[in-house]
């Protein structure tokens, strides 16, 4: 039997590799780094978090992988708690504002259990306001325990991220971990948002065949969304409204959030994937439940041409939160 290394799940960028939800976290950052390489920008990764967050598991392969993460400028720097992980995560969007870097941007991953996104909330909170950096960005993975595997109460994070207008992605499978990683890092640079990321432990605890390709997926930016001309990105002082807390404030409820949202909608992060020319049965359906939804029918022997006969249209949603309307009327008209 051919013994599988490190270097072939992380490292390979064709063809097939089987790794787990925390590889693929893992491998995110190093396909990251050299898909900067290819777009020409010399950036740098960070990842800081609470030791044994999301699930456990995931600071031991980032030590496994220190080589890799080296090679390709990537900092694991585990925090003494939650909070401290997130402000050395929010720091990293401000190295180009203080000068003497040797890098275009960092973009930095911070993780934690459901508890631990409520404990950094302020912190979070002012991070998304003051803006990420146009060549970093943000990727917030929270641990979230719908069942109470392991908290002491059933733990979702989509609400504290929605009072603090941080975008959530929710990716279904070990394949999106990265393909949606990807996005989330994109998005965070368009929008000069942090970007949360869901991680149940039926996804970032289970292993799976993935794509290899560093080339997948395609990154649109929209053509559609006019940008303030000062931009959305983070800065040392207010430059156009009369305070910094002004400022921020407006960039977000003008700017900001709804180019997170015009993200979502050129990149058809929300779509219809079983439809219907005459549908009149709708699900919708996002993370895991997709997936819950998609072995249902499976198993009730429903294919697409079945669910094309009876009226079936089903709606994956990859960003729940701010839902992109014009995917939703779509999919409802």
């Amino acid at each position: 039997m051919q013994t599988v290394t490190l270097e072939d799940k992380y490292l390979a960028d064709s063809g097939r590799i089987y790794l787990s939800g925390i590889q693929a976290l893992v491998r995110l950052m190093l396909v990251q780094k050299r898909r900067d390489r290819l777009a020409g920008l010399n950036t740098a990764g960070f990842v800081s978090g609470y030791r044994g967050s999301p699930r456990g598991g995931l600071d031991e392969a980032l030590w496994k992988a220190e080589k890799h993460l080296a090679a390709h400028d990537v900092k694991f720097q585990p925090g003494v708690n939650e909070e401290l992980a997130a402000t050395a995560v929010w720091g990293s969007q401000q190295v180009s504002l203080v000068g003497g870097s040797r890098f275009d941007g960092v973009f930095a991953l911070w993780y934690g259990k459901g508890p631990g996104v409520d404990r950094c909330g302020d912190v979070f909170k002012h991070m998304n306001f003051a803006g990420t950096a146009k060549r970093g960005g943000v990727l917030l993975v929270a641990g979230d325990d719908h069942n109470a595997y392991s908290s002491t109460l059933p733990h979702q994070s989509d609400h504290l991220f929605a009072a603090s207008m941080i975008p959530v992605l929710y990716p279904c499978n070990v394949q999106e971990y990265v393909e949606l990683g990807l996005h989330g890092f994109a998005m965070s640079r368009f929008s000069g948002c942090a970007v949360a990321f869901k991680a149940l432990a039926d996804t970032v605890e289970s292993s799976a065949s993935i794509e290899a390709q560093i080339d997948a997926p395609r990154i649109l930016l929209p053509e559609d969304f006019p940008l303030p001309p000062a931009g959305v990105h983070a800065r040392l002082s207010a430059e156009t409204l009369g305070t910094q807390a002004r400022n921020q404030e407006a960039l977000m409820q003008d700017y900001k959030i709804y180019a997170a949202i015009a993200y979502a909608r050129a990149n058809r992060l929300n779509r219809i994937t079983v439809d219907s020319p005459r549908a009149r049965l709708g699900i919708v359906a996002s993370g895991k439940a997709y997936m819950d939804v998609m072995e249902a029918l499976e198993e009730l022997g429903i294919d697409e041409q079945a669910a094309a006969h009876i009226g079936i249209r089903v709606f994956k949603v990859a960003m729940p939160w701010p839902l992109e309307p014009a995917g939703v009327r779509q999919f409802a008209r």
